[in-house]
């Protein structure tokens, strides 16, 4: 399938199930020189935007591909009367097949938060498409007290934001400590502004199938080298949690990243980037 482009310049891939993967994709290495990719999975509501900062660091070695999920940001979502099966194959067989249209056959995959948890499975599942695995602030499943408070007082996490919206759940969001970083006061209204591409629709489905995901059962099975970026002061997870998270993928290397909030990829840029630059290096010895 040829790539797609739309009218603002935003690339695309269309996936067999008619769904499209909105991408970003740079690339500043030496052109006379090989390089491998890193592909970038984002949390939920979030979406590759929020990873601009990231971009000249790593894409000076790198390939770098920033991909929406389904329903974040210019990803699109099933509507009303579309067949779509949304369930684990289907998200993974769409990461798979971006790739496939990319022409990339392994990356170093970067999931933050449950787009770890994507990177989990897919480790386990697709061993022979990851150089490594990397997760950063990654809980493996999201057990009940965390649906409810996703839930905000709505009857369960999709409905909230579809009453809600992204925006408006990403306000209720920041409000509870040790989720968003909004120690510089002018990044909360940026990172709802930008948030708000998203549909709530989008989120809700995408909600719900992340309520029933769960990572736990595929650990054992990821051979990968695997590093984890642990936040210390999370509202998500633990640095116990992170600890136990290590403990069950043979090999896996952890580093506790000392800081605020669940978002380190945003406070501490340069401590993460540091660690997962070093985890790349040490790979190719």
């Amino acid at each position: 399938m040829p790539l797609e482009r739309d009218s603002a310049g935003r690339t695309y891939v269309r996936h067999p199930n008619g769904q499209r993967s909105h991408y970003i994709s740079n690339n500043f290495t030496d052109s006379w020189k090989p390089h491998e990719t890193i592909l970038i999975q984002h949390g939920f509501g979030r979406h590759g935007k929020f990873w601009y900062h990231w971009i000249p660091v790593l894409s000076r070695k790198y390939r770098v591909i920033r991909r929406d999920l389904r329903g974040h940001g210019y990803s699109s979502y099933p509507r009303e009367g579309e067949k779509y099966e949304y369930n684990m194959d289907t998200i993974l067989g769409e990461i798979v097949d971006t790739l496939d249209q990319l022409g990339v056959q392994k990356v170093h995959f970067l999931g933050e938060s449950t787009g770890g948890m994507l990177g989990e499975i897919m480790a386990a599942k697709y061993p022979e498409r990851l150089h490594s695995l990397t997760v950063c602030s990654t809980p493996t499943h999201l057990p009940p007290p965390a649906l409810k408070l996703f839930a905000f007082n709505h009857p369960d996490w999709p409905t909230a934001c579809r009453i809600l919206g992204s925006r408006g759940w990403a306000e209720a969001l920041s409000k509870i400590p040790g989720t968003i970083p909004i120690s510089d006061p002018d990044y909360l209204p940026w990172y709802l502004e930008t948030i708000s591409t998203s549909s709530g629709e989008g989120l809700a489905q995408y909600a719900e199938f992340l309520s029933t995901l769960d990572a736990r059962p595929y650990l054992s099975e990821i051979k990968v080298p695997m590093l984890i970026l642990g936040p210390s002061q999370s509202a998500a997870t633990s640095v116990e949690e992170q600890k136990k998270l290590a403990e069950q993928v043979p090999g896996a290397r952890l580093e506790i990243i000392e800081g605020p909030g669940h978002e380190i990829y945003v406070t501490q840029p340069e401590k993460c980037q540091a660690n997962f630059l070093d985890f790349l290096e040490k790979l190719k010895r």
